[in-house]
């Protein structure tokens, strides 16, 4: 078991979880704090999912190969726990935002150009 290599394929998964909770939960607030458009904050949601999936994907076969890979002399002195902890606590901390989502209030939808409100 190469520790370095699952801790490396780790900090790609704990990367892809916390890209993924940006741009699930956040993307609009990014959106206005960056003043993107409609097509640019879809594009940024996108994005964003795309290369989460492809941070988590190759995070995952990289720990993978560290447990199948034989061990070296100066893996003894890398822990694994904090950073798995740290893992498990963004886990829970996206299942909250997911359960979150579900009791908080509406997002109202944008204006386009042109359109006005009707009170």
């Amino acid at each position: 078991m190469r520790k370095r290599t699952i801790r490396s394929g780790m900090r790609l998964v704990l990367a892809a979880l916390l890209l993924i909770i940006l741009t699930s939960f956040y993307h609009g607030g990014v959106a206005d704090l960056l003043a993107l458009s409609m097509g640019a904050e879809q594009r940024f949601y996108n994005l964003g999912i795309f290369w989460a999936a492809a941070l988590g994907g190759y995070g995952a076969i990289l720990t993978v190969f560290g447990f199948i890979l034989p061990p070296r002399q100066h893996d003894a002195a890398i822990r694994l726990l904090p950073l798995f902890l740290l893992i498990v606590g963004v886990m829970l901390l996206f299942f909250y935002l997911f359960v979150a989502s579900f009791n908080g209030p509406g997002r109202e939808e944008r204006l386009r150009p042109g359109e006005t409100i009707t009170i």
